[in-house]
């Protein structure tokens, strides 16, 4: 799917019993473990937290991810921030 598809479509977070969570709009995976997760979605980046986390199903053409494992905290940021161009390397080599 284009990001111009993705982009006109609104964002869902569903998060069941706090070991299920299924979220659309997401554009790319930075980075994950099995206590972090970092996601580039269409409203900006998300960091979500827990223990023993794992990416159960990931397609980005649609731009839907589901997580389990304990969901202790889900954190947005900027979209700047989430693009990979905004980190602290990047705005040293500018």
């Amino acid at each position: 799917m284009s990001e111009k598809n993705i982009a006109s479509k609104n964002q869902n977070i569903i998060l069941e019993d706090r070991s299920k969570l299924s979220i659309s709009g997401v554009e790319h995976v930075d980075n994950f473990n099995e206590n972090t997760i970092i996601l580039g979605t269409i409203k900006g980046g998300m960091t979500i937290k827990g223990e023993d986390l794992n990416i159960s199903k990931l397609n980005l053409d649609d731009g839907n991810v589901i997580i389990q494992g304990v969901i202790n905290s889900i954190i947005y940021s900027n979209k700047e921030a989430s693009s990979g161009k905004g980190g602290l390397l990047g705005k040293m080599f500018k």
